[in-house]
């Protein structure tokens, strides 16, 4: 695992794949590669990318990603996508819509199948982002399935997230009942230069008005960009948006607060994974057997017995 993990902070991209599948995998060789990281997080911008199918988000993050490299800056994407329902792997394949990164030692794409998880997120995404983070990378980009109004699951695992709207789309009203606007860091609207983007403008102007969290004393106020991410238009003010808006985070502690909620995530999520493997081994046991006649007898009800169920757990151990 130190030989991988170095070979992957060296830049190759092999390495780095090699990790992410092992996250995917749910290899137990993960407890190793998390301790090799550890010394190497915490250094990358996280950026999600988040909306509506058709709004341009994998258009919108090669942009981003050319941006950034024109900086010099290493770069890792996270494309989320749906399922196939037969071979349970990515769907739309990212890599190949930004096939123009595909020879830049200095991007790493990582299609993700979603496998039905909600929220907009693969179950593998936070480990492969650290895998990411530890390997170096400057800035990582995640973007999302696009499933509307679960999606929402993407502003805990970012630093700063981008919300795309486009004209002629409803989305002045999808986003209100999504609760997007409890999300959104920036709100990016693509395709300007189709009729209606001022009107989205306006629309969105409008709701960051009827009040939030945004509007909470001293909270940060959603930037509203313009863009035409097919010609590249806007994207340097995107840059500049996400920049203010880290700049904002570090003077007001919340960047830290954010990288706090995310690790507290990831051990929860991690616990409750091992929590669920005892539980399926206690399957057919004597006393979950037992437990379950005391219930169907009438002598005890579902959450006492969920309560000897985890005393007995802890016990174990």
């Amino acid at each position: 695992m130190s030989e991988l993990v170095e070979r992957a902070r060296d830049g190759q991209a092999r390495a780095v794949a090699r990790l992410i599948s092992l996250v995917e995998d749910e290899s137990p060789q993960l407890r190793d590669v998390a301790a090799e990281l550890a010394p190497y997080t915490g250094n990358a911008i996280v950026i999600g990318i988040t909306g509506s199918p058709g709004v341009g988000k994998s258009t919108s993050t090669s942009a981003l990603v050319r941006a950034y490299r024109a900086q010099g800056k290493r770069v890792g994407v996270l494309a989320v996508d749906p399922s196939s329902p037969f071979s349970g792997g990515a769907l739309l394949g990212d890599r190949i819509r930004m096939q123009d990164h595909a020879t830049d030692s200095g991007v790493f794409i990582r299609s993700m199948s979603s496998r039905g998880h909600l929220g907009g997120l693969s179950w593998a995404s936070p480990q492969a982002l650290r895998v990411l983070d530890g390997a170096g990378f400057d800035v990582v980009l995640i973007e999302t399935v696009g499933v509307g109004q679960a999606e929402v699951e993407i502003a805990s695992m970012a630093d700063t997230t981008l919300v795309l709207l486009a004209p002629g789309m409803g989305d002045g009203i999808q986003a209100a009942k999504a609760g997007i606007l409890e999300v959104a860091d920036i709100f990016v609207v693509n395709k300007a230069d189709r009729d209606g983007a001022d009107n989205v403008v306006r629309d969105l102007r409008n709701m960051l008005g009827l009040g939030g969290r945004h509007s909470d004393a001293g909270a940060w106020r959603p930037s509203i960009v313009k863009t035409i991410a097919e010609k590249e238009q806007g994207v340097d003010d995107v840059i500049e948006a996400i920049a203010a808006h880290r700049d904002w985070m570090v003077s007001h502690g919340e960047l830290e607060r954010r990288h706090k909620a995310r690790a507290a995530g990831e051990v929860v999520a991690i616990a409750m994974g091992t929590l669920r493997e005892k539980m399926r081994e206690m399957e057919g046991h004597a006393s979950l057997s037992k437990l379950a006649d005391s219930i169907v007898t009438g002598t005890s009800d579902p959450y006492v017995a969920a309560d000897l169920l985890v005393a007995e757990l802890a016990s174990a151990d």
